[in-house]
């Protein structure tokens, strides 16, 4: 008998503090107007003082053990995209594993910028499909703010904090249809965070998010494009029959782009990002998270979930909800 992973439940945590454009136009020269025309924009959260990556992470774990009546015993593998995590190491897979109590299951961490949580989940099905796990917890977890020069107007009016998480687990059903994931190191230099304390002694930088922002967008709508044909076509499947799209939250520009390109009307495109900027490995976890909950995704519908991000990399999941 075939297995598959099918979406057992999901959950999500955004800060409580709200930073709105208003009050980064008094942090930098920019405007409300200016950010909003420019990304779609209009707010972000902000995590507190004592928040982390593991301790946003918990919650929206704990939400998706909830929706799914789950036992975190039960959990096989946890996997945990971030690109701010906690400490260089353990990993804040291991450290989400301690926060949930749970003894005797895997965990690791999967660093691939905003394409983190579509990377995690492309493993994730073939740790199901394998039969090596049968209950696994993937979750996107950013504290971007803390990599955000707050002087740079460039990028401090993109990202935002928050975490998301979907729980998998085997079935005969077919659940996730694909995954397809990629990666081009070739453009690291349009968008990367150092490590400072890793730099070689004559590259000393900050630790913040540089990006250009120009050339990225121009290389993400095409390579977005090309990875929903990528997928459409491994399932032999129509853009007609896909019932949403979830796309990373980086842009509006970008997610408009790729919604013409399926030739969906916006009104099934799920977009956090007026209110919640780009939370890069958490968007489309904390996307996903919200349409279940808020009832616009219904069981059996098909979602298309795309990401692009630092590496380059990107990646699409297909999956039945």
């Amino acid at each position: 008998m075939s297995r598959y992973s099918r979406v057992m439940g999901t959950g999500g945590y955004l800060p409580e503090e709200v930073r709105t454009n208003e009050q980064i136009s008094r942090m930098v020269d920019t405007s409300d107007n200016w950010i909003y025309e420019r990304t779609g924009i209009k707010s972000r959260r902000i995590a507190g003082p004592e928040e982390t990556a593991s301790s946003m992470a918990e919650i929206a774990a704990r939400q998706a053990l909830e929706a799914s009546a789950c036992d975190p015993e039960e959990i096989d593998l946890i996997i945990v995209a971030t690109g701010t995590p906690d400490r260089i190491y353990p990993s804040t897979g291991c450290l989400l594993q301690q926060r949930l109590g749970i003894k005797r299951c895997v965990a690791f961490d999967v660093q691939a910028a905003c394409s983190g949580s579509i990377f995690a989940l492309s493993i994730a099905d073939q740790y199901i499909k394998s039969g090596a796990a049968n209950k696994i917890l993937v979750v996107g977890s950013e504290i971007c703010s803390r990599v955000v020069d707050w002087t740079d107007r460039g990028t401090c009016i993109l990202f935002g904090d928050g975490a998301g998480a979907i729980l998998l687990g085997a079935s005969d059903e077919r659940g996730i249809l694909s995954t397809h994931i990629h990666s081009d190191g070739e453009y690291e230099s349009l968008l990367y965070c150092p490590n400072p304390q890793a730099a070689v002694a004559n590259k000393q930088e900050a630790g913040y998010i540089y990006m250009r922002g120009h050339e990225v967008f121009k290389i993400a709508v095409n390579t977005l494009g090309r990875i929903v044909e990528e997928t459409l076509a491994a399932n032999n499947m129509d853009k007609s029959e896909v019932d949403w799209l979830i796309p990373h939250q980086a842009n509006i520009r970008i997610i408009e782009a790729t919604a013409k390109k399926l030739k969906m009307s916006m009104d099934q495109v799920v977009v956090t990002l007026e209110n919640q900027g780009n939370t890069s490995s958490a968007s489309v976890l904390l996307a996903f998270n919200e349409a279940v909950r808020d009832g616009r995704i219904q069981r059996e519908q098909v979602i298309l979930l795309e990401a692009f991000g630092a590496g380059f990399t990107w990646g699409s999941a297909l999956i039945k909800y």
